[in-house]
């Protein structure tokens, strides 16, 4: 049989290459820095090539160690989940599920109890890092995503269809010079959502105001952030329908009585494969049933 190199060193080439730092890395497997980097490489010595570039404090994989780790996360997540199901006594499944914190916070986590009641099996390792179509089969089995369409060469289902509403400040319709036309946007500042990044063009067209230009435009990777942004009045929000009436927030009112279908749906996403593991199926069946899907 083949010698490997040892597991230690696999486990510690793993997580620096989904950390991006050896320091978090370290602190994710309560090791020194120094000895994290003594067994990654132990491992590039082993494999007789480097796999990452240095850069100051960050490392970058390199090709061979993008290579390596699509070949081996896979088989030590397997590992990991095995030894935990082992251990635990009881059949143990686990999902890595991407997904943006506002939908976690207004669509799924409403929803989780019953998950647990039907599936006390199956449990969620929850990532809000974002750019979860990127990621898939390398640390996350599926993602929720917000976007217009997505790559054919995925599996996708839609999970809602929505309109673009602007949410603003309540002060700003109760005050001594309310906002009641869109030609006042003029002097305010519009937030949007990198991932909804032509939701302001669509909208001004939508509304017949194609040269529209808002004070500024700042951009969050937050829906949470905007909502609290825009409640505060450090500008209007343009966001899905069913991020404002989620929110349920007495501060925020949705500005002017205009209907803009939104080019955006959020999605659940996975590698067509990924459908044959059953944390991935059970989770799917039962957010199409708690969530409902739109063809």
């Amino acid at each position: 049989m083949r010698r490997l190199p040892p597991l230690t060193a696999i486990e510690a080439f793993v997580q620096v290459a989904r950390l991006g730092s050896i320091k978090a890395a370290a602190e994710e497997l309560a090791l020194s820095s120094p000895a994290l980097s003594r067994r990654v490489q132990a491992l590039e010595r082993f494999i007789g090539k480097p796999l990452f570039e240095r850069r100051h404090q960050a490392l970058k994989l390199n090709d061979d160690g993008d290579r390596l780790l699509a070949m081996i996360a896979p088989a030590l997540d397997s590992m990991t989940d095995a030894v935990e199901t082992m251990t635990s006594g009881t059949e143990l499944l686990r999902l890595r599920l991407g997904i943006l914190p506002l939908f976690a916070t207004q669509r799924l986590m409403p929803h989780l109890p019953d998950l647990k009641r039907r599936h006390p099996e199956l449990h969620l390792d929850v990532d809000t890092g974002g750019h979860g179509v990127a990621r898939l089969g390398d640390g996350l089995d599926a993602a929720i995503v917000l976007a217009r369409d997505v790559d054919p060469g995925l599996y996708a289902k839609r999970l809602d269809r929505n309109r673009v509403h602007v949410i603003g400040a309540r002060t700003l319709v109760e005050g001594p010079n309310p906002v009641t036309r869109p030609e006042q946007l003029t002097g305010l500042t519009a937030l949007v959502h990198r991932d909804m990044a032509d939701t302001f063009t669509q909208w001004r067209v939508a509304a017949g105001l194609p040269d529209l230009e808002p004070a500024a435009v700042d951009h969050f990777d937050s829906g949470t952030l905007m909502l609290e942004a825009a409640a505060q009045g450090l500008g209007v929000a343009f966001m899905l329908e069913s991020h404002f009436e989620a929110a349920r927030d007495e501060r925020l009112v949705q500005l002017f009585d205009l209907t803009v279908e939104s080019h955006y749906s959020y999605w659940f996403v996975c590698r067509p494969r990924a459908l044959a593991m059953r944390p991935v199926r059970i989770f799917h069946d039962w957010l199409i049933t708690a969530l409902g899907a739109i063809d």
